[in-house]
Parts: structure tokens; sequence; C-alpha cells
């Protein structure tokens, strides 16, 4: 919602944590934080004007101030450009486009449709995951990976692949479906983390998720990439030992939402 100039935004999955207040050219002069009920404003010249813009979405009794000491991932979010922030994408961003604008065929286009269908499913159960507020989600980093989940566990690349209700076979390289064509999904989920770890500074752990496949056999051999289904990925995150505090999460959260870090 837009008001004289100023704009409303959601940071990260909308309706969740904050919501930033943006003049046009993208920097934020106040935001609200849904779960301390306050606002804190950065232009306190334009205070009025900012609670204009959010009265829509407050509740309660609601604080207004300066903010507190920001963070440096805090610093870093409120610099960055609206066309650089990763965290606003939808799962399959990129196929969503394809299927609204692109010229495949009805073939190709049935293959994309499956796969916007497996990205969703699996975007869904992340999605859930990412109410916690100790963790945090992105979708769709611009062709590197379908899902980047940050939380205490560490950082997990996850590629999502539909199973199509037939019967999948992992490969150290390669994932079979059926009898279809072999796909190159486990290499490309291993060179997508190995590029995370490099662009973050951080390890990041390749998973490979099947949607809806009616059995799903892995090689014994294939230990680096952990492959999951839709209903064991949330417990596999959940139940591993904490490595990353609330601050490295933070950090992180803001480098990976920056498209400038993959680039």
């Amino acid at each position: 919602m837009a008001k004289r100039g100023l704009a409303v935004a959601p940071s990260g999955r909308p309706g969740r944590g904050r919501l930033y207040v943006n003049l046009p050219d993208g920097r934020a002069v106040a935001w609200y934080d849904r779960k301390a009920n306050r606002i804190s404003v950065l232009a306190d010249e334009r205070r009025e004007e900012i609670l204009t813009a959010l009265r829509p979405y407050l509740t309660g009794t609601v604080a207004i101030g300066p903010p507190p000491v920001p963070t440096a991932a805090d610093l870093r979010r409120l610099a960055l450009r609206p066309d650089d922030d990763l965290a606003p994408n939808r799962p399959g961003e990129d196929l969503l486009g394809e299927l609204a604008h692109g010229s495949a065929g009805a073939r190709a286009r049935h293959r994309l449709r499956q796969e916007l269908a497996a990205r969703e499913r699996i975007g869904e159960v992340l999605d859930g995951l990412s109410e916690s507020e100790e963790w945090r989600v992105l979708h769709s980093l611009g062709g590197i990976t379908d899902h980047l989940v940050i939380g205490p566990p560490g950082v997990f690349c996850i590629r999502a692949v539909p199973g199509r209700r037939q019967r999948a076979v992992v490969g150290e390289l390669l994932l079979t479906v059926g009898r279809a064509e072999p796909r190159p999904d486990p290499r490309a989920c291993r060179r997508a983390a190995a590029y995370a770890t490099r662009a973050l500074s951080a390890t990041v752990t390749p998973v490979l998720v099947v949607a809806d496949a009616s059995r799903v056999d892995v090689a014994p051999t294939l230990r680096d990439v952990r492959v999951l289904t839709p209903p064991t990925l949330t417990p596999f995150l959940t139940a591993a030992p904490a490595t990353l505090k609330p601050p490295d999460v933070e950090a992180l959260f803001a480098a990976a939402r920056d498209w400038t870090t993959w680039t």
C-alpha cells in the first residue's frame, strides 16, 4: 500500500516479521516489528506519513520511536536495493515467468508445471518451518538453487524435483524417475552447495528432495548429498545439532538475500 510516496513492503515471508516503509527509491524510513508491536522511525520528519502508511497493518497499542542500535545485518538490509532483494521471491519464481511469458510447446510446459509443483510443495514445507523465529528461508535464488534454508543447524541448499508418482533412483551423479531420461540433479545440487559455500563463506549442505515419488532408492555410495522427501524434510532439518547462534543466522540471511552476494 502506498501513501504520499511511501510504500510498505514485507521482509521475507509476507505476513511474518517486519514491514518496511520505503521511499520510492527503495530506502527505508521506518519499519514495523509485528512481534514487538513497535515502529522504529528513521526519518522523524515523516512520522505522520509513516503512521498513515502503516495504519492498516497495526494492531493494539503500538510503541513508536527511534530504532534500537542496528546490528551489522540490519545495516546491510536497510541499504539493500529492492531489485537486489531475493527475500520476496516465491517458490519457482523463474518458472512462473516462463509459464506466463515463455514460448515453450505443450510438452515442455507440462514439464515446467511439474517442476513448479515440486518447488511449491517443498516451498510450503519450508515456509511452515520459517514461522519459527529461529529459521530463515529464501526461494528461487536466480538459478543457483531452488531454496536456501538457514537455521541453528547451519545452511542448506535444497533442490526440489518431481517424482511423478513413479520410482526414483538416485545415484552419485544422476537421478532417474520412472523410464524418463536420467537427470543430473545430484551433481547440480552438489555444485549449487559448493557455490553457496564460497559466496557465503559458510559450510552449505546439499539436499535433494524428491516430491511425490512412489518410491525413492538411493545408491549407498551417495554420501555427500542428502536425499529426502517432503515428509522427511522438516524432521531432518530440526533434528540436526545446532551450530549457529541467532546473530549468525541473521548475518547469513542478510548476506544471502542480497543478489550482489551471488554475482
